[in-house]
């Protein structure tokens, strides 16, 4: 895989981490970090683990957008037309994220500001820490970016205090009891659940995991029960077809249930290959 020079890519047995690595800047996210960040991503669509991982180097996970290089430098001469492309172009980095075949665990530590709020919101899991300090930025100077990408996982009414309010932060206790994260742990603990999670994961076929990742997001972007009931049952038929889970059934008509079962409770004995 290419080097990149905002970002590392760590093999861990379980996980394939991308991790900011501009400690040196807070981890702010720049129009470098954004591109290497997609790069990243689009390698490892095919390399890598069957699970992936973003979190950042030294002392937390990011301050959000480099103003200096990202966010109100260029305003694009004003033109709002031009200055909505601009903007388009971040969301369609954590897009990536969002689109990706492979689950995407954030695991995030220390800080997480403004727009890289927005970035864990894309993410498939979220492991934060108890201590984590969590919201906008402190100068108000956007349009409201950052907060409704907040508002599918918070509610409108939480997403709202975080953007009436300049600079307001939550811990990472309440990010999670809000649903902005799965789980809130130990600092300590953060990076180590992560990879827990992604070794049980991981027992799943990769083909599985993309459509069950693809199903659910379908119902995030539809909210239709009758469109939901419709596509569950298309994707469902699709999957059982594939090979993955055709060789998970011969397996399971090999062993039995009983032994299936303690298989995948344990993580011990689980079929090669799938």
């Amino acid at each position: 895989m290419t080097e990149f020079d905002t970002i590392t890519v760590e093999h861990a047995d379980h996980i394939s981490w991308i991790v900011l690595d501009r400690p040196q800047a807070a981890n702010s996210l720049s129009h470098a970090l954004l591109q290497d960040l997609s790069a990243a991503l689009r390698a490892l669509r095919t390399e890598g683990a069957k699970v992936l991982g973003i979190r950042g180097a030294g002392k937390g996970f990011s301050s959000g957008y480099d103003l200096r290089d990202v966010a109100y430098a260029d305003a694009s001469g004003n033109h709002p037309v031009k200055d909505r492309e601009r903007l388009q172009g971040y969301m369609d980095h954590y897009l990536e994220i969002w689109d990706h075949p492979k689950p995407i665990i954030a695991a995030v530590h220390g800080y997480c500001i403004g727009g890289a709020t927005q970035l864990c919101t894309f993410a498939d899991l979220t492991i934060v820490a108890e201590d984590a300090s969590v919201g906008e930025s402190v100068v108000p100077i956007g349009g409201g970016f950052v907060a409704p990408t907040w508002a599918p996982l918070v509610g409108a009414r939480r997403a709202k205090e975080m953007t009436f309010l300049p600079g307001h932060r939550i811990d990472g206790r309440t990010a999670a009891e809000w649903g902005w994260a799965n789980y809130a742990v130990p600092a300590g603990e953060v990076v180590r659940t992560a990879e827990s999670y992604a070794e049980r994961i991981g027992r799943m076929p990769a083909d599985a995991l993309r459509i069950k990742k693809l199903a659910a997001n379908r119902a995030a972007e539809s909210g239709n029960p009758r469109e939901i009931a419709a596509f569950v049952a298309e994707l469902n038929a699709m999957v059982h077809a594939t090979p993955g889970i055709t060789a998970l059934r011969s397996w399971l008509a090999d062993v039995g249930l009983k032994a299936a079962a303690h298989a995948y409770a344990t993580g011990e004995g689980l079929p090669e290959g799938l």
